[in-house]
This record gives C-alpha cells, sequence and structure tokens, in this order.
C-alpha cells in the first residue's frame, strides 16, 4: 500500500520531462495491478491546476485532455482516494504537535501525510525532499533510483 504524489503523476504525463519514462513505467505498474495504491483529492486539483497553467505546462493541457488522465488513473482496480476520516482532527493534532514548526507551503504536503498516517499508510512515491519532514513516512524516489 502507497501514496502517489502529484510530481510523479505530472512526469508521466510530460514526455519532455527527463523523469517521464520511469514515471510512466511505473504509473503503468500499478495501473496493471489490483495491488491497493491511492493518491488524494487536492493532488488531482494540484494536477489539473499544472497541466492546464499557461505558464507553467510547456503546452498547456485542455481541461479535458487532463480530466482523461486523471479518470484513467483513477480506473484502475487498486487506486483509490485517501480522505478524511471522523479522526482527521485528532490526526492533525497529533502531526501538528509533533512538528511544530511546519507552516506555509509545506502545509499542502501535511494535508497528504496527516490523510497516511490517518489510513495507516507509510510509503509515498514522490520526488518531493519535504516528505522526508515527516519521520513517520517511507519517502520513495523513483527518480532517484
Amino acid at each position: 500500500m502507497f501514496v502517489v504524489d502529484t510530481n510523479i503523476f505530472l512526469y508521466a504525463a510530460n514526455t519532455t520531462y527527463d523523469e517521464h519514462d520511469r514515471c510512466r513505467r511505473l504509473l503503468e505498474e500499478w495501473r496493471a495491478s489490483d495491488h491497493p495504491w491511492y493518491s488524494t483529492w487536492p493532488n488531482v486539483y494540484e494536477f489539473l491546476r499544472v497541466t492546464t497553467h499557461r505558464k507553467v505546462w510547456e503546452k498547456p493541457w485542455s481541461m479535458s485532455q487532463a480530466w482523461s488522465f486523471v479518470q484513467s488513473v483513477a480506473a484502475s482496480p487498486g487506486f483509490g482516494f485517501l480522505t478524511e476520516t471522523d479522526r482527521h482532527t485528532e490526526i492533525v493534532q497529533e502531526v501538528l504537535s509533533e512538528l511544530p514548526e511546519l507552516c506555509g507551503n509545506i502545509l499542502h504536503d501535511t494535508h497528504t501525510a496527516v490523510l497516511m498516517r490517518e489510513h495507516g499508510i507509510r510509503r509515498i512515491y514522490t520526488h518531493d525532499a519535504d516528505f522526508r519532514r515527516f519521520p513517520f513516512l517511507e519517502v520513495v524516489d523513483p527518480v532517484e533510483e
């Protein structure tokens, strides 16, 4: 069981990235498997924002193209979205107490980390080193492998 961060989806989607081939192969492996793997709705919105943004994405996609990519991922047999449970407030409090220095832009990643703890998932595939700030996560950077 693991979570996939936005940047892995972005690399898999964009053939101009050096990381594309590695991330695309991984994504295809995960999509073909019934082994459980996850992402979050905020990561989906971040993917949609980046892929359709003219100032961020070299050749922006239409919303239809970006949403089609998301739908193809979501249709994978083992894929699911992590969402908040009744324990969410409690888990947020735990994480913020353990890591009181968290603030600003890291809070987007904090949400993902909290959801992972909430659902008992430790491993995240990401190229974002900020996730290493959460000692309860196992960060796998497929770009560095």
